[in-house]
């Protein structure tokens, strides 16, 4: 997107000035998170469609709330895609947003979560929700869609798949069909905000399949084990 990036340093300084300039929001322990959020964004004098010439990088904060409280009830999207091959799917860009809204906001009118997203080449591979990675675990193999530009390489995906595979599990990056997902025996997302949640059920086509919830699922463990390790 031709936008300059800080170095680590300076990403590193201003999350942390941040954080410690608003600690005073930061919410009791099980109540919700200090969100924080980089931002990049053009601010130069430009008329006309190119880069900005000029760029200001900051860094907001915000106490929010636990995301998705209920169940996660999830319809699967066969209209509209979230992100294309070539394009921005693969990174952390407003572009991936905005043609979500709409489809979003007519799914929680009919009582839905969030969307499952498929592929745009075929339409028969699922990628990913409108701000989220999905996983789904059958027997001892835990399967994720392969980011190969259409996905966001998440830090809590990659945390996931990392504490899963200390445990035992066997994890897999491939291209995941939608019929499969019907067969699995549990189906969790994972993003900054939500961090671990099981997926209650996915409709698809008007069929709805439920799955394993509650206190023995895998996500449930993998949640505990990625928050110890946050909280200390």
């Amino acid at each position: 997107m031709c936008m300059p990036s800080p170095t680590v340093d300076q990403f590193i300084d201003a999350v942390k000035k941040t954080v410690l300039a608003n600690k005073r929001w930061v919410p009791p322990y099980g109540r919700g998170s200090l969100y924080v959020r980089p931002l990049l964004m053009g601010t130069g004098r430009n008329l006309g469609v190119k880069p900005s010439s000029d760029y200001t990088f900051l860094v907001y904060a915000s106490p929010v709330g636990n995301y998705h409280k209920g169940d996660l009830n999830l319809m699967v999207e066969e209209n509209v895609h979230r992100a294309i091959p070539g394009g921005t799917g693969g990174i952390k860009a407003v572009t991936n947003y905005s043609p979500v809204y709409k489809p979003l906001t007519e799914a929680k009118a009919k009582g839905f979560s969030d969307l499952l997203f498929l592929d745009a080449l075929t339409g028969s591979n699922i990628e990913e929700g409108s701000a989220c990675n999905i996983f789904i675990l059958k027997g001892n193999v835990i399967s994720t869609p392969t980011t190969h530009g259409t996905i966001l390489p998440g830090i809590t995906r990659k945390s996931i798949m990392e504490i899963a595979s200390d445990f035992g599990y066997q994890v897999e990056e491939r291209a995941i069909p939608i019929k499969e997902v019907f067969d699995a025996e549990e189906v969790f997302c994972t993003g900054t905000a939500m961090v671990v949640k099981s997926v209650a059920s996915i409709t698809y086509q008007g069929k709805r399949i439920g799955y394993k919830l509650g206190a023995e699922t895998l996500a449930q463990k993998l949640h505990a084990t990625l928050t110890g390790i946050q909280t200390g």
